[in-house]
């Protein structure tokens, strides 16, 4: 028994403590490190892309570069996220196979940036949550609340964004 305390331990020192964007998504408090994240802008047009999975919601013209955008809500198997207000697209730079491509996530509303102590957050509950728990990399303690802290690597898989970034290539060659 001590052992697996030794071992949540190590799995929530492995969250470092810092700064974190927290958003609201299907009602739920999450959060990203701030260092995966390069901008957030207001939703707007996307482009609908033909056999991609459900929880990709289409394509962005970022500066010239088509960013996917993939609904976080699709993707935990909860609601699509409805579009309001305060919906917004994070931009987030994530790594797969020693590359960096830019990934948008689709988000109810923005909250804050929030210092988040290590000993405060808390590692991913074995079962129990709404998502899988290799999408989470903590358990933040804010507030007397629960952050759900996301591992930006892991809410895609190495092949998921391989195969985005294949789609994102030949939507930027094609002629308009």
């Amino acid at each position: 028994m001590r052992q697996a305390a030794t071992v949540e331990r190590q799995a929530a020192a492995a969250v470092p403590a810092g700064q974190y964007l927290t958003f609201m998504l299907g009602g739920e408090a999450y959060a990203i490190g701030i260092l995966a994240i390069k901008e957030i802008i207001e939703q707007g047009q996307m482009t609908r892309v033909p056999m991609m999975p459900e929880f990709i919601r289409g394509v962005i013209n970022l500066r010239g570069a088509v960013v996917p955008v993939i609904d976080l809500g699709v993707r935990f198997n909860a609601q699509a996220t409805v579009m309001g207000k305060r919906t917004c697209i994070v931009i987030l730079e994530v790594e797969s196979d020693g590359e960096s491509h830019d990934v948008g996530i689709l988000v109810d509303a923005v909250n804050e940036v929030m210092d988040i102590a290590a000993a405060d957050v808390e590692p991913a509950p074995a079962f129990g949550a709404k998502i899988r728990t290799d999408f989470i990399a903590g358990m933040g303690k804010v507030n007397e609340k629960f952050v759900v802290i996301l591992d930006p690597a892991r809410v895609l898989s190495a092949d998921e964004l391989a195969s985005l970034a294949q789609t994102a290539a030949e939507a930027a060659s094609e002629p308009h």
